[in-house]
């Protein structure tokens, strides 16, 4: 299996879209990440869902966890008002990095590699050519076993 065969079409966002929206996005459709795009369309970085939940914690909970029980429902059902006005592009970790990008031919076990070095639930799949690029798609994680598994004979059960 080679990378272009496993790319799928996956959601992602720009750097300057509105963060609610993402957010949204991640949820109604259950995705464990984005994947976010500069103006020019190349992957930029992975906004993990985690990492968008955590922008909705006050640092203070964060800091001693212990509080988050003395915060009643009430205030807590505003969390979601942390990201009002702000952008995927400031939601994102400070450590944020580019998403690990594999090239067209790779096979899944470079694809692997990829997702276990960096941590990460989606690799990028794009082709180069001349001075520009083109995304063909993204493999997320648990698209990845289920075709090993599935090649390994090992299916999942229905």
């Amino acid at each position: 299996m080679r990378a272009r065969d496993l790319a799928v079409a996956y959601e992602s966002v720009r750097l300057d879209s509105d963060a609610t929206a993402a957010a949204r996005l991640m949820a109604e459709n259950r995705l464990p990440g984005l994947l976010v795009v500069d103006e020019r369309g190349e992957p930029a970085a992975i906004l993990p869902a985690s990492q968008m939940v955590k922008v909705l914690v006050p640092g203070y909970v964060i800091e001693d966890p212990a509080l988050a029980a003395v915060v009643d429902e009430k205030h807590a059902d505003r969390l979601c008002h942390a990201l009002r006005g702000r952008t995927v592009g400031e939601c994102l970790s400070r450590r944020a990095t580019p998403p690990p990008v594999a090239a067209p031919d790779d096979t899944a076990l470079e694809v692997a590699a990829l997702m276990a070095r960096d941590r990460t639930p989606l690799v990028a799949v794009v082709e180069r050519a001349g001075n520009g690029s083109r995304l063909l798609g993204v493999i997320t994680a648990s698209h990845l076993l289920h075709e090993l598994l599935a090649a390994g004979g090992t299916a999942a059960p229905q």
